[in-house]
């Protein structure tokens, strides 16, 4: 495993992010492992040196966190670093269960603890802009958070550029606790982000976190079997997203001829590509088996060439934007 430092905040994470959002309950989404093929895979992580765990309130309603933390609490807890999310509503009866006005946060914040079964998180991250809340009051709400102890810092998830300066300009203004990190929509057939969010984080020293660095699976596997999978046949997010568009078909061929070249994973391709981006910390790695997450380990081996990363970047083109909603 190698190790990288989370942005501006000093912590050593692995290169390799374990997303939780597979792990809790298939009553949420068809996709989703119970608690014992979870543990095999959160189990699996740590031996292979991965110490980053990213999860979610709304991940299984909550599910995805009891499980997470678990499976932690049989291990030393400060060798392990936890990050999980704010905003989705959580209880369709309660409509501060939602958004990121200071109640929300507080007692979201508070389940999520107790789910977790932990005194403080790692990283506390706003999963979206909240539109109805003004950005003061939610970096007060998240400053007094890291005061209290429960949180240790703070990031944010996928958003306008311009919504993310206003957010860093305010915590500076006001005194506040900054957004250390940003966990955005990024991979090879998704690469909007490369024209203002990057340069941005780049220059705020903010570490970033791509999700769905293959595409939702779309780069994982050929253009034709796409669907030869569960999630593949189910997941209709997959479908929200420009994957198809601005010349993806035509990359996710040369993936797959440079991966034959190669004798690695689509996968592996696609994860080598994102950790080759200077801007990139550590990619979030969702996985339902514990093969797809050794490639995924082993995905930091392989070498690619400028001559490779631009062959693989060439069919390119702007799509729209997607992810922020």
């Amino acid at each position: 495993m190698e190790y990288t430092t989370l942005g501006s905040t000093g912590i050593e994470v692995s290169r390799i992010a374990l997303g939780c959002m597979s792990f809790g309950t298939p009553e949420w989404r068809e996709w989703v492992l119970d608690e014992s093929e979870s543990r095999e895979i959160i189990e699996r992580a740590i031996e292979l040196g991965i110490n980053f765990f990213d999860t979610a309130n709304m991940y299984s309603l909550g599910e995805s966190e009891r499980i997470l933390g678990n499976v932690l609490a049989e291990y030393d807890r400060d060798e392990q670093v936890v990050a999980t999310k704010v905003y989705f509503q959580m209880d369709e009866d309660d409509p501060n269960s939602q958004g990121l006005s200071r109640k929300a946060i507080e007692q979201e914040l508070s389940n999520s603890l107790d789910r977790l079964g932990m005194d403080t998180v790692d990283l506390y991250q706003i999963h979206r802009w909240d539109e109805d809340t003004p950005i003061e009051t939610t970096l007060r709400a998240l400053d007094d958070a890291v005061r209290r102890g429960q949180v240790r810092h703070v990031g944010a998830s996928s958003m306008w550029a311009y919504q993310f300066a206003e957010s860093l300009h305010a915590s500076d203004r006001l005194g506040l606790e900054r957004f250390r990190t940003m966990q955005n929509h990024y991979n090879l057939l998704y690469r909007e982000e490369e024209r203002e969010m990057l340069p941005l984080c780049d220059r705020e020293g903010v570490g970033v976190l791509p999700w769905s660095p293959l595409a939702r699976g779309y780069l994982a596997r050929p253009h034709d079997e796409f669907d030869v999978t569960t999630r593949g046949r189910t997941d209709d997010y997959a479908r929200d997203h420009p994957y198809f568009e601005g010349g993806g078909r035509e990359i996710n061929e040369r993936v797959a001829e440079l991966a034959a070249e190669k004798g690695v994973t689509m996968a592996q391709i696609a994860l080598a590509w994102l950790l080759h981006q200077d801007a990139v910390d550590a990619p979030i790695v969702g996985t339902t088996s514990v093969e797809h997450l050794e490639d995924a380990v082993e995905a930091l081996e392989i070498d690619l060439t400028a001559s490779e990363q631009a062959y693989l970047e060439e069919p390119y083109e702007p799509v729209p934007v997607s992810g922020h909603e």
